[in-house]
């Protein structure tokens, strides 16, 4: 009888759902062959879903980034470009010789005997046009400011009659020696202002003294002279120099000048940096020792970084050829697996990634590279803090 009961009441608990199936080996691997079961949900329980998911595909594909603050940028003076295909042409290479730019310099000289009496400027210092350099004192130009104090009033007085109380005579005498002490003094040195002074101020400013000013904003690059010292006229106490623009002479055989144009694009290296150039002359002799042609560059140097005597490679492009892709050497550099490589600017502001890249050749400053699309916007100045930054994984420019 309790088997009968027993059979019973597994009958009735079958009917009413509440005791699950027994499972057979048969139907669990077909569970497991149709992704259901517990082994394939706790994988879908793991498995990112969603931006995360994303995120992590994004990390494994995409080569890794530098993200620079603004002020960080503003520090390193990062600068960009975008990438554009250019023909670079031949080069030719010279040793050049950095000078003095003749037509932006000046030398200050007095125009009669005189003796120093005060220095106002030293050499190297920055000065501008109008501002005095030296104060000197002459006996020649006292006795001239005291003709012409005297031939001013004279002047004045015979004006103020006019002519037809005086003589013609008298009146063009008059007129005439005037004109004649204002410009004596005038070719001694003394401005037209100074004058002006002088007249004012009447028989007490006939000194002999008067300053040589500035013909020019510049730097002072030479004044040989010593305080007290009796100078001649054209002895020249001062240069004043525009440093903004430096000549760079470079001397080649004739038949490389002959390959040269006024306007054409050079390169000047200097403390293992290039400096854009432009040919501006060409010489019309040829050196009888060395049998070579000098040609004249004309060299922004806004840095002061260029001094005269200092010797420079230069670097001439000439003819055509194709295009190619170029930056500055200092804009490609190693990477850690020894590849070239370059910085080109990422999704975001302030972003800049690796893009490896093949060194073709270098010429002039710059290097030709393959490997990368034109139109990229690459970083030409301050890669070397990008990929330092890189190696170091992240660094603090200010130290913060």
């Amino acid at each position: 009888m309790s088997t009968g009961y027993g059979t019973l009441w597994l009958a009735l608990l079958l009917g009413s759902g509440n005791v699950p199936a027994m499972e057979s080996p048969a139907s669990r691997q077909i569970a497991v062959d149709q992704g259901v079961g517990p082994h394939t949900q706790k994988h879908h329980q793991e498995e990112p879903t969603g931006a995360h998911k994303g995120e992590q595909g994004h990390a494994e594909d995409s080569p890794p980034e530098v993200h620079l603050a603004p002020a960080q940028l503003r520090t390193l003076d990062l600068r960009t470009e975008i990438l554009q295909p250019r023909v670079l042409g031949e080069t030719l290479r010279a040793p050049g010789e950095v000078r003095l730019n003749a037509y932006a310099t000046v030398r200050v000289a007095p125009r009669i005997t005189a003796q120093v009496t005060a220095r106002h400027a030293r050499l190297g210092d920055r000065v501008a046009a109008g501002q005095p350099l030296v104060t000197l004192s002459s006996v020649g130009l006292a006795e001239a400011q005291g003709h012409l104090v005297v031939a001013e009033r004279e002047w004045a007085r015979v004006r103020e009659l006019g002519a037809k109380v005086v003589s013609e005579g008298r009146y063009l005498e008059a007129q005439t020696t005037r004109q004649q002490a204002r410009a004596r003094v005038l070719a001694f040195g003394m401005t037209l202002d100074q004058v002006d002074e002088l007249l004012r101020s009447g028989a007490a400013k006939a000194d002999g003294t008067f300053s040589l000013l500035a013909p020019q904003a510049g730097t002072v690059v030479a004044d040989d002279f010593l305080l007290g010292e009796l100078v001649e006229p054209g002895r020249a106490l001062f240069e004043v120099t525009d440093e903004s623009v430096r000549w760079v002479e470079a001397r080649m055989s004739a038949e490389e000048v002959a390959r040269l144009a006024v306007g054409a694009s050079a390169q000047v290296g200097y403390g293992g940096a290039w400096i854009e150039g432009r040919l501006t002359q060409i010489h019309h002799r040829i050196d009888e020792a060395s049998r070579t042609q000098a040609v004249r560059l004309e060299v922004p140097d806004p840095a002061h970084r260029l001094h005269p005597g200092v010797f420079v490679d230069v670097v001439a492009q000439v003819g055509g050829g194709e295009p190619v892709l170029a930056l500055p050497e200092t804009a490609v550099l190693r990477s850690p697996d020894g590849d070239w490589q370059v910085f080109t600017t990422g999704d975001e502001a302030g972003a800049f990634r690796p893009a490896e890249v093949r060194l073709v050749r270098t010429a002039g400053g710059l290097a030709v590279i393959e490997g990368i699309a034109p139109g990229t916007e690459v970083v030409t100045h301050g890669a070397f803090f990008l990929a330092a930054e890189l190696a170091k994984g992240g660094f603090d420019l200010h130290g913060h």
